[in-house]
């Protein structure tokens, strides 16, 4: 039987699904009632499975579309947060569906089940954490100029956040470097690695630069990692960085998830 809990008080997207928890996703639909609801467990179902495999190709996978039809029948609750229950409906805002934070938590075993029968199976074990070393180029403010994004840099507190929202859909962790440790490894603005630091089984550095290129429409992001002594490169154009740095994650998660090579 499913379970729905009704919640009205603010929650973070953080607080609303931890990263451990692989086999849950958040999405925003309108209202509370079936309308909205089986494109709120479909989307969910997507994101699960990616994180719980650890192949973002599933994303465009028809038999996951048909799949996700049916997605009710994986479901073991799900919740309803209203982001402004705090504050009160004025003019006309009264008589419509106000926007929900709906999180859906899967049954294990019949997510397991699904991808068995999508050739998959779940990606066990420590996740390595993903270690951006970015060298941005921007084109206004905040992102006017050449800099490094770092834990501490006031220009990328968007962009912290952006890498923030990916760990959490892709179920792997982002540590963003602090500017001491970008200077202990020897890169600076001026002096920017060709080649990626060897990963960990705790840590994976991925270099790379981000730049806003408006012959593109959009940011320009090339990526490069070391993984078991094989080279990898990949890259995105013509997106806003939210969608670049989901790029740099998926294609991450793709290569230490035992699935070869990024898009």
């Amino acid at each position: 039987m499913l379970v729905a809990v009704f919640v009205t008080a603010t929650s973070s997207v953080a607080e609303a699904q931890g990263i451990g928890d692989l086999y849950q996703a958040m999405t925003i639909i309108t209202g509370t009632d079936m309308r909205s609801r089986p494109t709120g467990f479909a989307q969910c179902l997507r994101e699960v499975l990616v994180k719980v495999s650890g192949e973002p190709r599933l994303l465009g996978d028809p038999r996951v579309e048909e799949l996700a039809t049916h997605a009710d029948a994986l479901v073991r609750s799900f919740t309803y947060v209203d982001p402004r229950a705090a504050i009160r409906p004025h003019d006309d805002q009264g008589t419509y569906d106000r926007s929900q934070d709906f999180t859906v938590r899967f049954d294990p075993a019949a997510v397991d089940k699904a991808l068995a029968a999508l050739g998959e199976q779940p990606w066990r074990g420590e996740r390595p954490a993903v270690v951006p070393v970015i060298l941005v180029r921007g084109f206004a403010p905040p992102w006017t100029g050449v800099y490094l994004l770092t834990a501490e840099e006031m220009a990328g507190v968007a962009q912290r956040a952006s890498f923030a929202n990916s760990a959490i859909k892709y179920g792997i962790r982002v540590r963003v470097p602090t500017a001491g440790e970008i200077s202990a490894w020897g890169i600076s603005v001026d002096r920017f690695p060709s080649q990626p630091a060897a990963a960990s089984s705790t840590e994976v550095p991925v270099s790379g630069t981000l730049e806003f290129q408006p012959a593109a429409l959009g940011w320009v992001g090339s990526w490069r990692m070391r993984w078991h002594d094989t080279d990898y490169s990949w890259g995105v154009s013509g997106v806003g960085f939210d969608e670049a740095f989901d790029d740099l994650v998926r294609g991450t998660m793709r290569i230490v998830s035992g699935h070869g090579s990024p898009e």
